[in-house]
């Protein structure tokens, strides 16, 4: 029985690879590799996507919240709030620029930093709050930036999703291969209406420098390359029918069935499910399964942030942050692309109902 991945990236420029192909040969032939005419394209085209003013195109999107948090000014001294149930990158950031992770806990419906512990961790001290638009699903920005500090949007895993980018004061993005807009390689973007910090972000991207003669900041090297940023403008035209995909597949999970057997996560009209992520407290019985009937699952943030051994001397013990500590063992994935076959989710259902022994809804 042919296996099932959990997410089938190639599957989803399959039809573009002759224009990819021509992508990559204009390149070749034009002998312009870094900061040439796809790279500037891109940042414009990025930008009306988005409906922000500015973009910039960066290496990928670690480097994408360091340049953010560098341009801001944030470093030793301050503390910047983000959720402990993300990916590394988002607190590793904050540390690598000296400044200190402020761990809040998540709303278990949604799985996105819950408002009210963040505003319990405001501080003199705090200047800024990172939230993580966590699976593709908008993180409550409006209830946030009510707040009254800077917002920096982690958006790494919700490109085009509706409302993101534009109630921050800034977003970043990741265009790793497995994101809903990806690249053929590594890649990151910075997006936001503040065009003196994006101005900021630019020179710094680039040594500190507008012209490489001179310099005005410590800067670094972190460039969106020219052939990245060509493929890029390709799978631009093609997002919108991307995450429209996406959203139907996760509606057909519920139709069949999935819903009677886990929790599934929380549907909202701005979703665009960069990945699936049920729940279950016999997460690893069902995942055995799913390996036995060759489907491919995965599961996150197995040990969050607050308990990770880099971040130990951040002081934060077993209990502290209880809804991400519930949700790390019971969260798992099932495969989810645009344009999934429905048989294949068939067999996920299936896979799932013989683990947890239920009877297919009528």
């Amino acid at each position: 029985m042919e296996k099932i991945p959990l997410v089938d990236v190639k599957s989803q420029f399959a039809s573009l690879i002759p224009e990819l192909e021509f992508r990559f040969r204009a390149v070749l032939d034009s002998g312009q590799f870094i900061r040439g005419p796809n790279y500037w394209a891109f940042q414009e085209e990025a930008a009306a996507k988005l409906g922000v003013a500015k973009s910039v195109g960066v290496a990928n999107g670690t480097d994408a919240i360091v340049l953010v948090l560098d341009a801001m000014g944030i470093g030793p001294g301050d503390e910047v709030i983000c959720p402990a149930f993300t990916f590394y990158a988002t607190a590793e950031s904050i540390a690598r620029r000296g400044a200190t992770p402020v761990f809040a806990d998540i709303d278990p419906a949604t799985l996105n930093v819950d408002v009210a512990d963040v505003a319990a961790k405001i501080t003199p001290r705090t200047r800024a709050i990172m939230p993580v638009h966590l699976f593709g699903r908008p993180a409550p920005m409006n209830e946030l930036s009510a707040l009254g500090l800077p917002v920096i949007e982690d958006a790494a895993q919700a490109f085009g999703a509706p409302g993101v980018a534009t109630t921050g004061l800034v977003a970043t993005y990741s265009f790793f291969p497995t994101k809903n807009l990806f690249c053929l390689g590594d890649g990151g973007l910075v997006a936001t209406n503040d065009e003196a910090l994006a101005e900021r972000v630019q020179m710094l991207s680039f040594h500190g420098s507008r012209d490489k003669t001179e310099f005005d900041f410590v800067g670094y090297n972190s460039r969106l390359d020219e052939l990245q940023a060509s493929f890029l403008r390709l799978f631009l035209t093609q997002i919108d029918g991307w995450n429209q995909g996406r959203r139907e597949a996760a509606a057909r999970y519920a139709e069949l069935g999935l819903a009677e057997l886990v929790e599934l996560p929380q549907d909202e009209p701005s979703h665009i499910y960069h990945l699936f992520v049920c729940r279950s407290p016999e997460r690893d019985r069902i995942r055995a399964a799913l390996t036995e009937a060759g489907i491919a699952s995965a599961v996150y943030y197995t040990t969050p942030l607050h308990l990770q051994p880099a971040l130990r001397f951040l002081g934060y013990e077993p209990g502290s942050l209880p809804e991400t500590e519930r949700v790390a063992p019971e969260n798992f994935s099932v495969p989810l692309w645009p344009g999934i076959p429905v048989e294949a989710q068939e067999r996920v259902v299936d896979a799932v109902r013989s683990a947890v022994g239920a009877v297919a809804p009528a």
